[in-house]
């Protein structure tokens, strides 16, 4: 959670406790009506108070709006992992987990440097992951993303159960043999 989200819910859950705190004492009888009624009217009678009332109900109203209808920015696509669920309990598969398959395959391949790889989910518990890649001289670029996107996709299906919605590759760079260059 933001920090001014933070700060949203701590001054309206305190203006919600002292209204709170205001009707219970209405109500018990410890607090007259009349006296709030002469409270509000002499304040409402003052144009500053009125103003300084007027403001908060306006940021109490836009905070509530917020926090009913609209979802904190640090909670979008901040899934940890994918949770699946059976008759003998819950499995929940991490982000690092799926992140750790992909890096195995790719080590299988000789032609690979140097990788990173991450992982999304939407909403509907979709995987796309992407894996950046610096290459071997020499390397023939489309067959090596084609193969390792096949077995990437059947790696995780195999140990996860999970289907990949697709695996996006990009070739960062490609690496000269220190013999290449010295001929050259």
């Amino acid at each position: 959670m933001k920090k001014l989200d933070k700060i949203i819910l701590a001054l309206f859950s305190i203006l919600m406790f002292l209204e709170a705190i205001l009707v219970i004492s209405v109500i018990a009888g410890w607090v007259k009506l009349s006296t709030i009624n002469v409270f509000v009217s002499q304040a409402l009678e003052d144009v500053t108070i009125s103003k300084v009332v007027l403001g908060i109900a306006v940021v109490c109203l836009l905070c509530s709006i917020k926090g009913i209808f609209f979802e904190s920015s640090d909670n979008k696509n901040k899934k940890n992992g994918v949770l699946m669920q059976n008759d003998n309990g819950k499995l929940l598969i991490s982000k690092s987990t799926i992140e750790n398959i992909v890096q195995n395959v790719v080590k299988g391949f000789d032609s690979v440097e140097n990788t990173s790889v991450s992982t999304e989910f939407d909403n509907m518990n979709n995987l796309s992951i992407n894996v950046n890649l610096v290459v071997g001289n020499n390397v023939v670029i489309k067959e090596l993303t084609l193969n390792l996107q096949n077995k990437i996709k059947e790696a995780i299906k195999k140990t996860s159960d999970l289907d990949v919605k697709e695996v996006n590759v990009k070739i960062k760079d490609i690496t000269v043999d220190k013999k290449d260059e010295v001929k050259d």
